[in-house]
C-alpha cells in the first residue's frame, strides 16, 4: 500500500494596514483658548471630516485607530467628568456615520513627564509592531509635528493636516479632508526597473509621492547633478544606479538611463490607467509637473 503523506497547507494572510488618526485638530476642532474639548458646547467637527472618514471606512482597507494626547486628563486641570461627555458624543456621531475605530488610545500625561505612551512615543501602540500589521503601508494623520514623528517611529507614513507649517517627512500636507481621502484612495505611485545591456547595467526606482529623497550614481558627476534636480524640484523620490562603459564613452550611460527613466514612467502610467479614467483631474494635476521631466525615453 502507498504511504499516506500529509502536506501542510500554506495560507498567505494579508497584513492589515492601519490609519492612526489624531483627535483634536484633526477630527474635531481644537479650542484655541485652552486646547481642551471639555464640554458639549465645544464639540465641533472639522469641515468634511465626517463625510470623508465615512468613505475611508467603507471603501478602503484601513483599520482605524484613534491616538490622542489629553494633557492631565483626570487631574484638577482636566477632570474626567468634563472630558467623557463630549468624547462619547463624538464617538456616537462617528458610529452613526458607520465610522468604527478598532481602538482609541488616550494618553493622560503632561509633556514634561516624557512618557513613552505620549505621542510621538509608541507605548500605547506596541501591538501594531507584530506580523499582523503592515506598518510600512500605514499612515499617521494629525495636525502636529509630533504626529509626523510618530509615523517615523512606527515606520509608517505621515499626513499633516496643517497649512502654516510644512514637514518634509510628510507625504501629504493639506487642510482639506477631500484631498486626504483622494490621496489614500489612489495606490502608491511607485515603480522600479532594471535594464541590462552589453554597455550598461541600470537600476531605477521612482516614487512620485516622495519628498525629494534618493541617491543618484551614474558615474558622471554633472549627469548626477541634473538628475538630482529632477527629484529635488519634482519632489519625488528617485534612485538611479548605473554601471556603464565609461571607459569607451559616456553616451551609452546617458542614453540608456533616459530609456530606463522612460520605462519606469510608463509602468507608473500602466498601473494607474484605470484611475485616470475614474478621476482624471485629481491624478493629472498631481502628476503633471513631474511627467514632462521624466518621460524622455519611452521607446526602449
Amino acid at each position: 500500500m502507498g504511504e499516506l503523506r500529509h502536506f501542510p497547507m500554506q495560507v498567505n494572510v494579508m497584513k492589515k494596514k492601519v490609519l492612526f488618526i489624531d483627535r483634536d485638530g484633526t477630527i474635531i476642532v481644537e479650542p484655541i483658548e485652552d486646547e481642551q474639548v471639555d464640554s458639549l458646547e465645544k464639540l465641533a467637527f472639522l469641515p468634511k471630516a465626517l463625510s470623508n472618514l465615512r468613505k475611508i471606512a467603507e471603501e478602503l482597507d484601513y483599520e482605524l485607530v484613534m491616538v490622542t494626547n489629553q494633557d492631565g486628563l483626570g487631574t484638577l486641570s482636566f477632570p474626567e467628568d468634563t472630558f467623557w461627555p463630549a468624547h462619547n458624543k463624538m464617538m456616537e456621531m462617528l458610529e452613526a456615520e458607520n465610522i468604527h475605530f478598532a481602538e482609541v488610545c488616550i494618553d493622560r500625561t503632561f509633556e514634561h513627564e516624557g512618557a513613552d505612551t505620549r505621542k510621538p512615543g509608541t507605548g500605547l501602540l506596541k501591538k501594531y509592531f507584530s506580523e499582523e500589521y503592515d506598518l510600512e503601508n500605514s499612515f499617521v494623520l494629525g495636525d502636529r509635528v509630533s504626529d509626523i514623528q510618530l509615523a517615523e517611529n512606527l515606520g509608517a507614513k505621515g499626513i499633516l493636516l496643517l497649512d502654516e507649517f510644512k514637514d518634509e517627512r510628510a507625504v501629504l500636507t493639506t487642510t482639506n479632508w477631500d484631498e486626504i481621502y483622494r490621496f489614500l484612495r489612489l495606490p502608491d505611485r511607485k515603480a522600479s526597473v532594471h535594464r541590462k545591456t552589453n554597455e550598461t547595467d541600470i537600476f531605477i526606482e521612482l516614487n512620485l509621492d516622495g519628498s525629494g529623497q534618493g541617491s543618484i550614481d551614474t558615474g558622471l558627476p554633472f549627469f548626477d547633478h541634473m538628475l538630482d534636480q529632477v527629484k529635488r524640484h519634482g519632489n519625488c523620490d528617485l534612485t538611479v544606479k548605473v554601471k556603464g562603459d565609461l571607459h569607451i564613452d559616456e553616451h551609452h550611460t546617458i542614453e540608456d538611463t533616459g530609456l530606463a527613466l522612460g520605462n519606469v514612467s510608463v509602468r507608473l502610467w500602466e498601473i494607474r490607467w484605470e484611475f485616470i479614467a475614474m478621476d482624471f483631474y485629481c491624478l493629472w494635476m498631481t502628476a503633471w509637473r513631474r511627467w514632462p521631466l521624466i518621460l524622455v525615453g519611452a521607446r526602449g
